[in-house]
């Protein structure tokens, strides 16, 4: 059974932090690059940030130099840090396969606000 658990969101001012994390199941993991994916209010899901499975990132535009993925193969965890959070950053953050197999998680939710 396939099963992807994000966690790490909550209510953040702009310009702070958080660091999200997914526990992949292993039969998932090990064989996929992987991908963090959000949806915003209205909006539809996009990618935000992708890595391969020999841990080499890849981000869209808007998070560049803000974003950091990266992944623990002995964990089968997959994070993202993610810094100098912006109010467009407000989104569900979901991860799963790159590109999407159809499996995802229950997402988890980042607020930025003052």
């Amino acid at each position: 059974q396939v099963q992807l658990v994000e966690s790490g969101g909550g209510l953040v001012q702009p310009g702070g932090s958080l660091r999200l994390s997914c526990a992949a199941s292993g039969s998932i993991f090990s064989r996929n690059d992987m991908g963090w994916y959000r949806r915003a209010p209205g909006k539809q899901r996009e990618l935000v940030a992708g890595i391969t499975r020999g841990g080499r990132g890849n981000y869209v535009d808007s998070v560049k130099g803000r974003f950091t993925i990266s992944r623990d193969n002995a964990k089968n965890t997959v994070y993202l840090q993610m810094n100098s959070l912006k109010r467009e950053d407000t989104a569900v953050y979901y991860c799963s396969t790159l590109p999407p197999t159809g499996y995802w998680g229950q997402g988890t939710q980042v607020t930025v606000s003052s």
